[in-house]
């Protein structure tokens, strides 16, 4: 018999997978995770499936919860249970979890330093049901909640590494979930991820790329179209939005004669402005172009719809790179 959030779709899967993959690998490392730590639990709000938890929920169904349509229960359960000294994963969509759950999320997780783990899914515009499903605001609002940490990975190999590094490591965190079908950008062999860290992946002396979440996968495309125009661009990952590598990107900075950052997120608030933030605070003076989503509501549509309309995708960000020319959308 199906369970109850196990409807068929693939709501909140990244789109246009072109290379390598590996399916749900978030809730395959919490399953690999359980086997070894008995104290793993995990939760969902109706979307299992959409969250992809149903690897552990199958390996381990008496210590997964399912709290229904009530995202704010959900994080409350999450945080008793850590209490009496689980480690609580729980999973659903980051535009419910922000809105709904946020002040359970604040108090009873990050305020009482709760081993609770917030695996968020469908962040920014990859969800397309419009305005009520997209959470464009979730790196602005947990970024300002103290206490907190908050991760944006990048493709398949960092999300294990980063689920890996929550389980292990006391406290809140905040994590933007990649499911379905995600892309394999970076190589295992060698792979570390260390909290509050950036990763300069590619040197440039021209143009710096500051990204975060799969959006540097786009940064690395968009350095390689410059380079083949004369362009030299630097990318710099930063997976961790709180608490965050300000050294990293003041030393990319100021090697450069200007900077791009590029996020899957509101153009005011997130990385953008910390990073704005940062350069101003360290007298780094360079110009910043910020690369995200405007002030407004977005439509129901395809991501690849979406994102082409409102600037995200590989054109425009390469055309940043390359001319420092972008339409604010």
């Amino acid at each position: 018999m199906a369970k109850l959030d196990d409807r068929a779709g693939g709501m909140g899967e990244i789109a246009d997978i072109d290379g390598p993959y590996e399916v749900a690998p978030f809730g395959t490392e919490l399953a690999r995770l359980g086997e070894i730590d008995e104290r793993i639990v995990g939760l969902s709000a109706d979307m299992s499936k959409f969250s992809d938890i149903i690897p552990f929920r199958d390996r381990f169904p008496h210590r997964y919860f399912n709290a229904g349509m009530a995202e704010q229960d959900a994080v409350t359960m999450a945080a008793g249970l850590a209490k009496v000294g689980k480690v609580a994963f729980c999973a659903t969509y980051a535009a419910f979890l922000t809105r709904r759950a946020l002040d359970f999320i604040a108090v009873s997780c990050a305020h009482s330093k709760a081993n609770v783990k917030i695996l968020a899914g469908s962040p920014g515009l990859v969800n397309p049901y419009g305005a009520t499903h997209q959470s464009l605001e979730d790196l602005v609002v947990l970024r300002s909640i103290p206490d907190i940490t908050v991760i944006d990975p990048c493709d398949a190999v960092e999300l294990r590494h980063v689920v890996r590094t929550a389980a292990e490591t006391d406290g809140t965190f905040y994590i933007r979930n990649l499911r379905g079908k995600v892309p394999v950008v970076f190589d295992e062999d060698g792979f570390q991820f260390e909290i509050g860290k950036a990763r300069l992946l590619r040197p440039g002396h021209d143009v710096a790329v500051i990204g975060t979440g799969f959006m540097t996968e786009r940064a690395l495309t968009a350095a390689d179209a410059a380079a083949a125009q004369g362009v030299s661009a630097a990318v710099l990952h930063v997976p961790t939005i709180k608490p965050l590598d300000t050294e990293a990107i003041c030393e990319t900075a100021s090697a450069v004669g200007r900077v791009v950052v590029v996020e899957n997120g509101l153009r005011v608030g997130g990385l953008g402005s910390a990073v704005v933030e940062t350069l101003h605070d360290a007298g780094i003076h360079v110009p910043v172009l910020r690369i995200g989503l405007g002030d407004r509501f977005h439509p129901c549509g395809s991501q690849a719809y979406n994102e082409a309309r409102f600037g995200l995708d590989d054109a425009a960000i390469t055309e940043a790179v390359i001319s420092n020319r972008w339409e604010f959308a």
